[in-house]
C-alpha cells in the first residue's frame, strides 16, 4: 500500500492510496480516523474496483495545518482529489463523519464526478432536540461536547482506545486497539476538537431527501454511536436508496463482519 500525496487549492498535503483497477471506488473515514480502518476492505474490493482512499486534513499521514478544519473544507478536499485523478462515475463511499463530507460534497458541487453514494452508519443529526431522538450517544448536545474536549486535552490515550472499543461490536484484540489507536492518535487533539465543534452542530436532515444518484445505507443495529433508526433514516427518506442492515455489527461495521461489506459494497457498485 503506497502512500501518494495531493496538494490541496490552500497548500494542504493529503495522503491517500489507489489499490486496483476498474470502476473508481472512494473510501472516506470517520473522525480522527485514518484510511487503515479499512484495512480489511481496500485488499479485497481492489481486486474488482480502483480502490482510492484518503486520511483526511489533520487525520493519518496527511499535513495538520492549523486551519480548514470543517466538514465543507473537508468536502472540498475531496473534490480537488478526484479532480486531481480525474475521475469519472466515482461511488462515493463515506463512513460516520466521511458520511456527512460526502452529503457536503453532493450539496455544494452536486454529483459532479459521482455516480454512487454509500452512507455508512451516520445520523443526519448529532444533537437530541425536540424532534429528533436519535442522536451521537457521545456528544449529544454542548455539555456532552465540551466533556468530550475535556477528555480530548487531558486523556487523549484513554479516549482514543474507548472510541476503537465504541465502534466495534466483537471484542477487539489487543493488536487491534493498539493499531486502531495509534492511527487515531495521529490526529492532534486540537483538531479532533475543531472538526467535532462543526460536525456536532450540522444537521442534514432538509438535504438528505435532495440527493439524486442512486444509494446504499449501511445500518449497524449494534452500534454504540448512534441509535439504528438515525442511519436508517438516511436511506428512508433518498428517493429510492437500498438500505442494509448489519445485524451483528457495531459503528465499524466494514471491520465486525468485513466479508458482508465487502460483498454488499461490491454488488451495489457493479449494479
Amino acid at each position: 500500500m503506497k502512500n501518494l500525496t495531493m496538494k490541496t487549492s490552500d497548500s494542504v498535503n493529503i495522503n491517500y492510496i489507489i489499490e486496483g483497477s476498474g470502476k473508481p471506488l472512494l473510501l472516506v473515514p470517520g473522525w480522527s480516523c485514518s484510511l487503515h480502518f479499512f484495512d480489511k476492505n481496500i485488499s479485497e474490493l481492489s481486486k474488482k474496483f480502483k480502490v482510492i482512499a484518503v486520511d483526511l486534513r489533520g487525520h493519518g499521514e496527511s499535513d495538520k495545518p492549523d486551519h480548514g478544519y470543517r466538514i465543507a473544507r473537508f468536502a472540498m478536499d475531496i473534490k480537488e482529489l478526484l479532480d486531481y485523478l480525474d475521475v469519472k462515475d466515482v461511488t462515493i463511499a463515506g463512513w460516520s463523519m466521511g458520511a456527512s463530507i460526502l452529503w457536503s460534497y453532493l450539496e455544494l458541487f452536486g454529483n459532479h464526478r459521482v455516480s454512487k453514494h454509500i452512507s455508512i452508519d451516520q445520523s443526519p443529526a448529532q444533537y437530541f432536540a425536540p424532534d429528533w431522538k436519535w442522536g451521537q450517544l457521545g456528544c449529544y448536545d454542548v455539555e456532552s461536547y465540551l466533556r468530550l474536549c475535556a477528555s480530548l486535552q487531558y486523556e487523549e490515550r484513554a479516549n482514543a482506545e474507548g472510541t476503537v472499543y465504541g465502534c466495534l461490536h466483537k471484542e477487539p484484540t489487543k493488536e487491534e486497539v493498539e493499531f486502531l489507536s495509534n492511527e487515531i492518535m495521529k490526529c492532534p487533539a486540537r483538531v479532533k476538537i475543531d472538526i467535532m465543534r462543526d460536525h456536532t452542530n450540522l444537521d442534514w436532515r432538509d438535504f438528505i431527501p435532495h440527493i439524486s444518484v442512486p444509494t446504499l445505507v449501511c445500518v449497524a443495529k449494534q452500534s454504540q454511536v448512534f441509535p439504528w433508526q438515525g442511519s436508517a433514516w438516511v436511506g428512508e427518506n433518498i428517493p429510492n436508496a437500498k438500505i442494509e442492515y448489519f445485524e451483528n455489527c457495531g459503528h465499524m461495521l466494514f471491520w465486525d463482519d468485513p466479508e458482508k461489506f465487502n460483498k454488499v459494497v461490491s454488488e451495489f457498485v457493479l449494479s
